[in-house]
């Protein structure tokens, strides 16, 4: 069975938010007519405490952009976005929620940063939506969404080596591009780990 991810179509993403993503404010339009495609629709959601160790304000006399070591693990500062409870932390109101069978959240854990849909970045805890799809007959995963170049990336990354089959839907993505390149860097590693990079018109 096919299922589409739809990774972090949240308010703080859209351009002029916090952490505005570029074009990320035409993706609802181009995913909504996508659902009816799948069987089953899931949808993440950052969702960080005020104090979360990805915050550039909680790090005094770092910037947005720097990264720090936190646990071991190099950890990207962003401005201060996706706050559990807020209305940056919401779905876009373009997007059709009803589709929508499960929402899943990530981030939660002040310590640590979670970009994949399925675990946070130590691998420390996963999200249960691996096992969620799994229980459900999933064999192939579609992702769309917000940042093709971070979230969509460990996400799609963390499906191929938990054994589903992976597409990204690349026109149905967009990037933050923080450094030139970074997005088809990304797109070339998923397609190096075995997934496979596709277009809307596909489907």
């Amino acid at each position: 069975m096919k299922a589409l991810i739809i990774v972090d179509l949240q308010k703080d993403f859209m351009p002029g938010g916090p952490l505005g993503v570029p074009g990320a404010d035409k993706l609802a339009t181009l995913i909504n007519p996508l659902m009816k495609k799948f069987p089953l629709v899931i949808a993440t959601q950052d969702w960080h405490p005020l104090d979360h160790c990805s915050f550039a304000k909680n790090h005094p006399g770092k910037k947005v952009g720097e990264s720090v070591k936190i646990k071991g693990i190099s950890q990207v500062l962003w401005p201060v976005h996706c706050v559990r409870d807020t209305a940056g932390a919401e779905l876009v109101e373009g997007l059709d929620k009803t589709p929508i069978a499960s929402h899943f959240y990530k981030g939660t854990d002040q310590s640590i940063d979670s970009y994949s849909a399925f675990f946070d970045n130590a691998h420390l805890r996963s999200t249960g939506l691996s096992d969620y799809l799994k229980s459900r007959g999933v064999t192939d995963v579609y992702l769309a969404g917000v940042a093709t170049d971070y979230c969509v990336l460990y996400s799609a990354i963390d499906a191929v080596d938990l054994g589903f089959k992976v597409y990204i839907i690349e026109d149905a993505c967009r990037g933050i591009n923080l450094q030139p390149g970074n997005i088809d860097k990304a797109l070339a590693a998923i397609a190096a780990r075995g997934g496979e990079i596709i277009t809307s018109q596909k489907l």
